[in-house]
């Protein structure tokens, strides 16, 4: 299928620990080359983004940056270790047998007491679990777009080359006519000088004449390059760079056309078929 290698996803997700959020961006490129900004923290998964991508993808520019915000501990609370605390506290009460003076305990103190308050640790293994999994939503929700974008300019594409199989088709038609007005146009220039020439030598100019005005042979190639186009695009992986190639081959036989065109029409339709073929070539940068 026809993918697209201009695209943009996004995806975020909220828990308990904090939140995470994926932003990838892709361009056109001649290679696969993916860049990451990431956190200190997750540096040493970037092998493992990485890898990703190159199953996912063949070609283009990316752009992938994580960003992560943990949950302020202050606000989670703190919990009481129940066995700290009872051993405190019985530690307390042996203390009041053996001192009757003894202030009250303050409760803050008992706080601040070692072992008392624990804080609620993570496990980071589930964190970079979790950033790993939205990277993997990340990566198929960009693959989406791209062949959404992809499916558009597959469109652009077709109707360029259905116009390029009308000026063939056009072309080919008037081949005839064409060729037979410029004999009739050499034997009325013969005829106007008053010129006698060998029968012999009028018939070989006409035969030149008519091999420089005679394109069937371009006409036929530029037919089949737009079914191979049109093939291509229904290729499964990915085609960019055989659609590049098959756009030159395209051009060159356009190019030919212009060169052997010794009338208005198909100098003309020469140039008509150069523009439709620049056309489809800048749409065929961003395909992968």
């Amino acid at each position: 299928m026809t993918a697209s290698m201009t695209a943009f996803s996004r995806q975020e997700a909220v828990y308990d620990w904090g939140s995470i959020s994926w932003e990838v961006r892709s361009v056109n490129q001649r290679y696969l080359e993916p860049n990451f900004r990431l956190p200190e923290n997750f540096r040493e998964l970037e092998f493992a983004f990485r890898d990703v991508l190159r199953k996912k993808l063949n070609r283009g520019k990316l752009e992938c940056q994580l960003r992560f915000q943990a949950v302020d501990k202050a606000a989670t609370g703190l919990t009481i270790n129940p066995e700290n605390a009872q051993a405190l506290a019985s530690a307390i009460d042996s203390l009041g047998t053996w001192f009757k003076d003894l202030d009250p305990a303050n409760p803050l103190d008992i706080l601040k007491w070692p072992g008392i308050l624990s804080e609620e640790s993570t496990d980071f293994d589930k964190i970079k679990k979790a950033v790993v999994d939205l990277f993997h939503q990340a990566v198929e929700e960009l693959i989406q777009v791209r062949l959404r974008e992809g499916a558009e300019l597959k469109d652009i594409i077709e109707q360029r080359l259905d116009a390029i199989d009308a000026i063939v088709v056009e072309v080919q038609a008037k081949l005839p006519e064409i060729i037979a007005a410029q004999k009739q146009n050499l034997l009325d220039k013969l005829a106007a000088a008053k010129v006698e020439l060998d029968p012999m030598r009028v018939e070989a100019e006409i035969v030149v004449l008519a091999q420089k005005a005679d394109v069937a042979e371009e006409l036929d190639r530029l037919a089949t390059h737009t079914k191979e186009v049109r093939r291509q695009m229904q290729q499964k992986g990915p085609i960019g760079r055989r659609l590049d190639f098959l756009m030159q081959e395209l051009n060159r036989e356009a190019n030919t056309l212009s060169s052997k065109s010794i009338v208005v029409e198909t100098t003309q339709s020469a140039v008509e078929l150069k523009v439709l073929i620049e056309q489809m070539r800048e749409q065929i940068q961003n395909i992968e």
